[in-house]
């Protein structure tokens, strides 16, 4: 009879609806695939993203509202269930999880899953504020027995911030590609402007915040649509910028040719369907939803924001590079990729190593977890 394989720790907080959830959410679906049992502890438990968890997942709510009052509660866990392994995902959950494993005196194996461009998000803050930040990751992340980045860029960003050997940091890709992608893009879509024979939409997805750099978009898309009348542009999404972008779009004279329909359950469907997709962010980690365009063989284009999109793009092999907030550079190659659109089947091709299985599959050799 085989022996049951060890119990797999997962550290998370769950606060939304946006790709960190989606992807961890992938790799457990992944993980389980491959057989590898999985309890998930939760600080926070929130959002649509939960529920595509496999019920063999054991959910555990560790009853704290903030990732540093969680501490002596996973220590607890730690003492308590002595799992093989545990992963935890983002910075604060990994520094949680070092000062927890040195008060449970347990040997179980630390990784720190981290997917932000940590100095681009800190750059517009004080020097006090950088600080305080990067002062505990010198710290801690030298305790951690494995670090993983989403990109080359963040694992260069973070060998600097936390002053380590690059060789401590592996890139693995993330479990954009499910197996269920296909069928999720082929699904109806629930919005006219899909119809059959309607006009060309230009896509852009992604919290309505600072980050996505929005309001680029809109200008460029205005540059766009004065020389093609006929091309609309959608933004799906939420957040606390949408009465900007709103705002803006009626300043631009765009308002009736821009639509921003929310939070969608299935973006694939309306991905799918786009004549173009445009990543307009300011920075990234692995920005999953240009893996998933391409994916899916919809032409990119994107900013060359650190970090993510040039390595994706292969330079601009796969789609053009333009820089952060130039909405003109951004027009004319929005213009150029309508004109002259990548065939769909070399855009899959940029993207084989995002698959589920094949990240699933890395996590455990990280992990100490694999056959």
């Amino acid at each position: 009879m085989p022996h049951p394989k060890p119990v797999l720790a997962v550290f998370a907080s769950f606060s939304g609806s946006g790709g960190v959830e989606r992807m961890l959410v992938n790799l457990i679906r992944g993980l389980v695939a491959l057989g590898q049992p999985v309890e998930l502890l939760l600080v926070r438990a929130e959002g649509p993203h939960l529920e595509r968890l496999p019920p063999e997942v054991r959910q555990i709510r560790l009853g704290v509202d903030h990732t540093q009052l969680a501490i002596p509660v996973l220590a607890r866990y730690l003492r308590r269930r002595r799992p093989a392994a545990l992963l935890a995902a983002k910075d604060r959950a990994g520094r949680a999880a070092v000062i927890a494993r040195a008060l449970a005196g347990t040997d179980t194996r630390l990784v720190l899953r981290l997917g932000t461009h940590l100095s681009t998000a800190m750059a517009e803050r004080s020097a006090l504020a950088r600080w305080l930040r990067y002062a505990p990751i010198r710290t801690l992340y030298p305790r951690l027995d494995g670090i993983v980045a989403v990109s080359e860029g963040v694992a260069a960003d973070t060998a600097r911030i936390a002053r380590l050997e690059p060789a401590r940091i592996r890139v693995i890709r993330n479990p954009v590609i499910t197996p269920e992608l296909a069928e999720q893009a082929a699904a109806p879509c629930p919005h006219p402007w899909f119809a059959d024979g309607g006009a060309p939409v230009i896509l852009g997805a992604g919290r309505l915040q600072r980050q996505k750099d929005f309001p680029t978009l809109l200008r460029a898309f205005a540059r766009v649509h004065a020389e093609r009348p006929e091309c609309r542009l959608m933004i799906l999404g939420e957040g606390g910028g949408r009465a900007r972008l709103e705002r803006l779009a009626r300043e631009l004279g765009i308002g009736a040719a821009v639509a921003l329909p929310g939070f969608q359950h299935n973006p694939y469907a309306f991905i799918a369907r786009a004549r173009q997709f445009v990543l307009s962010s300011a920075w990234e980690g692995s920005p999953n939803v240009l893996t998933e365009a391409l994916a899916l063989g919809v032409p990119t284009v994107a900013t060359d924001c650190p970090s993510g999109p040039r390595e994706l793009l292969d330079g601009g092999r796969y789609g053009p590079l333009v820089a952060v907030g130039d909405d003109q550079a951004l027009a004319r190659a929005m213009i150029a990729t309508l004109d002259a659109p990548l065939p769909p089947a070399i855009l899959r091709r940029a993207v084989a190593a995002y698959r589920q299985e094949r990240s699933a599959a890395h996590y455990l050799e990280v992990l100490g977890l694999a056959d």
